[in-house]
């Protein structure tokens, strides 16, 4: 069984993760949304790498989870959408990196490099 392997008894298992942050690409967005807060939709397109059609449906199911928050609005003719991580978001995802960091220090893999 996995949970004997562990060598930690408070090390969740990697099953335990939430997997709507755990995709690398809604991974990366929150990542860049902890750090600044808000973004808008081009500068997370530019750091992600995602194509726009890729970032908008990963952005949906993060809002529709509740961890992030998007504001559509207009400067002058131009669109502009900005993105915000949520009290929620900024929650799950802190809980997301201990986890990580837990498992991996129970696997023995943390410290080593």
């Amino acid at each position: 069984m996995a949970s004997d392997n562990r060598k930690g008894k408070n090390v969740p298992p990697l099953t335990d993760l939430d997997r709507v942050i755990h995709e690398p690409a809604r991974l990366a967005i929150l990542v860049h949304l902890y750090v600044a807060d808000r973004a808008d939709f081009l500068y997370l397109m530019r750091q992600t790498g995602l194509t726009g059609g890729n970032l908008s449906s990963h952005i949906a199911k993060l809002e529709t989870s509740g961890y992030v928050k998007v504001d559509k609005s207009f400067e002058g003719k131009i669109p502009r959408t900005t993105v915000q991580l949520t009290g929620p978001g900024r929650s799950a995802f802190e809980n997301y990196r201990q986890a990580i960091v837990q498992a991996l220090a129970g696997s023995g893999g943390a410290g080593k490099g």
